[in-house]
């Protein structure tokens, strides 16, 4: 990166990120998040219970929520992009400007939505696990709003993508993998699941939730292989390190190819 045009990308982040605090969806988002923690969490007196009610919450809400904001984000500021890529900045720091507030808008409201009525209601290593992998998943479905803007040229193309990639990990994955599983039951694939749960970052978010509450055995088969072959602290690394990556991969993907598209 550029040293001269870094505080070019602080000012870019500076201004994107004070207008999306002000956008009344990103408020709506965190009012949501928090009544439902506290409602959540003030209805059932075990603990263990009120953070799985919030992991289901959070694996079903998180990533809808964040792609279809960040893809529509993207798309409605294509005007102020051509504006800004009419300045002495490189295209790629642009768009990786408006990633890294966007980003930082949608994951300080899942951590003041969630995060705060856990630190006062339920404080513990499980909830600051439960709020990275919401954190992280903020991250990884934001990667895929970024790498859905830059693949299509209409608005409408675009959110019809992004409806069908969340619908794909949030239903149609598990049920593609237990169909697998059952199709092949007589043949050993273990392994094989647990590789397939690497395809999909929201089951990995609540792998790495369910290993870390120790009640793997809740989430069926697929958690039982990874307290398996991985047990909680393997498994724990494998989990973040997969999502990591899927983080990072559509991301640089996207930032190539942004640095030749026509807007």
């Amino acid at each position: 990166m550029n040293g001269a045009n870094t505080p070019q990308m602080k000012t870019i982040i500076k201004y994107v990120l004070v207008d999306l605090i002000r956008n009344r969806i990103i408020l709506v988002y965190t009012a949501i998040l928090a009544v439902l923690a506290v409602s959540v969490l003030g209805l059932d007196d075990n603990p263990a219970k009120g953070l799985l009610s919030l992991l289901n919450i959070t694996l079903l809400f998180v990533p809808i929520i964040t792609i279809l904001f960040s893809t529509i984000y993207f798309f409605n500021a294509i005007e102020f992009t051509e504006l800004l890529l009419s300045q002495p900045i490189k295209r790629q720091q642009v768009i990786l400007s408006e990633y890294l507030a966007l980003v930082s808008a949608l994951s300080g409201a899942y951590i003041v939505g969630i995060g705060i009525p856990l630190l006062f209601l339920v404080s513990g290593t499980e909830s600051l696990v439960l709020v990275a992998t919401g954190t992280l998943l903020t991250l990884v479905f934001s990667s895929l709003a970024l790498l859905v803007f830059v693949k299509s040229k209409d608005k409408t193309k675009g959110i019809g993508i992004a409806i069908i990639i969340a619908l794909f990990f949030t239903v149609l994955f598990d049920g593609l993998l237990i169909a697998f599983i059952y199709s092949f039951s007589d043949y050993p694939i273990d392994k094989a699941v647990v590789g397939m749960i690497a395809l999909n970052p929201i089951d990995l978010g609540r792998v790495l939730m369910l290993l870390q509450l120790d009640v793997a055995v809740l989430m069926g088969y697929s958690g039982a292989l990874f307290k398996k072959f991985l047990g909680s602290p393997l498994g724990n690394v494998f989990s973040v390190t997969c999502m990591l990556l899927w983080v990072f991969v559509p991301l640089i993907a996207a930032l190539r190819i942004f640095r030749n598209k026509d807007l």
